[in-house]
């Protein structure tokens, strides 16, 4: 008999490209499992969606090819909690990763914090793992890896340190992001940030200003003053500190190169960021955009 990782690897290859049967099989982790772990999915399954109706998980043979990156860390996620699955029913052998050990914790004892760690460990993993796949995206599609990742730990950080990221707003952190709660996928449904398609044809910057207010105000308000911090948290509690190199001098860094540092700054501005800042404790870290759009380099 097989080991767990190899029958998990086996049940990805199933899926790799059938996009319905990929949201049948992440969907399938929490419904198998009797008990609390069925309330858990929203945000992980809100975001699959989200991604499969982009048409980032399609395959890349297709006539609308899909992303290589994007896929490849859906499936890393998916392989995790499938391997994760077998061990915690008696397949044989040892958890592959230290992510999939935390996804046992989570069927084992399901709780918010758990399914944080687990959740995220597999998508840093995959980060980690696949650079060499995100390099060959698009500037516009490697700016929303960027915030796609700095969202999905802000959440986990305001769960389990809300005074660190909320200051006096805290209380309403853990409840806003419970996993079991609709309300989370306000912060990790990038719907509301970026364009519905890929790949992405709008230039980087336009993309960035068309953001909506309200995500705009969380991206640079709340979560960019805090960015070191939010790092270092999470590199500790996923004891992952390499982590930490995916920020430059507390600018998000993942494939992303000093000459287009500017970008990140472009969505700086308003009253309204400020606002949200002190009311959070903290003060705009980042130097504010000037009127008008501005060159900056299309590339890397």
């Amino acid at each position: 008999m097989s080991d767990a990782a190899s029958r998990a690897e086996q049940r990805i290859a199933l899926v790799r490209d059938d996009v319905a049967a990929r949201l049948a099989l992440a969907q399938e982790f929490y419904t198998r499992f009797s008990g609390p772990l069925r309330r858990y999915g929203h945000a992980e399954l809100s975001f699959l969606r989200w991604s499969a109706a982009r048409g980032v998980l399609a395959p890349e043979s297709g006539g609308r090819p899909g992303s290589a990156w994007w896929r490849s860390v859906n499936e890393g996620l998916l392989r995790d909690k499938v391997e994760a699955g077998l061990l915690r029913a008696g397949a044989p052998g040892e958890a592959s990763a230290r992510s999939v050990e935390y996804w046992v914790d989570c069927i084992r004892e399901p709780s918010p914090a758990a399914w944080y760690r687990a959740h995220n460990a597999s998508i840093v993993a995959g980060y980690l793992r696949h650079e060499d796949l995100a390099v060959t995206e698009s500037q516009v599609e490697r700016f929303m890896m960027n915030v796609a990742l700095l969202r999905v730990l802000f959440t986990h950080a305001m769960l389990v340190r809300p005074r660190l990221m909320l200051g006096r707003l805290a209380p309403f952190g853990p409840r806003l992001v419970d996993p079991r709660y609709g309300t989370v996928k306000w912060f990790l449904d990038l719907g509301r940030s970026f364009p519905s398609v890929y790949p992405v044809t709008l230039p980087t910057e336009d993309t960035i200003l068309d953001e909506h207010a309200l995500a705009r105000m969380l991206d640079y308000g709340v979560i960019a003053p805090r960015l070191t911090a939010l790092y270092a948290l999470a590199a500790a509690t996923l004891e992952e500190p390499r982590l930490m190199a995916l920020l430059d001098a507390g600018v998000p860094a993942y494939v992303w190169t000093r000459a287009e540092r500017p970008l990140w700054y472009v969505g700086n501005t308003g009253a309204h960021l400020r606002l949200i800042a002190r009311v959070t404790g903290v003060h705009l870290r980042w130097p504010p955009s000037p009127a008008g759009r501005r060159k900056i380099p299309l590339h890397g």
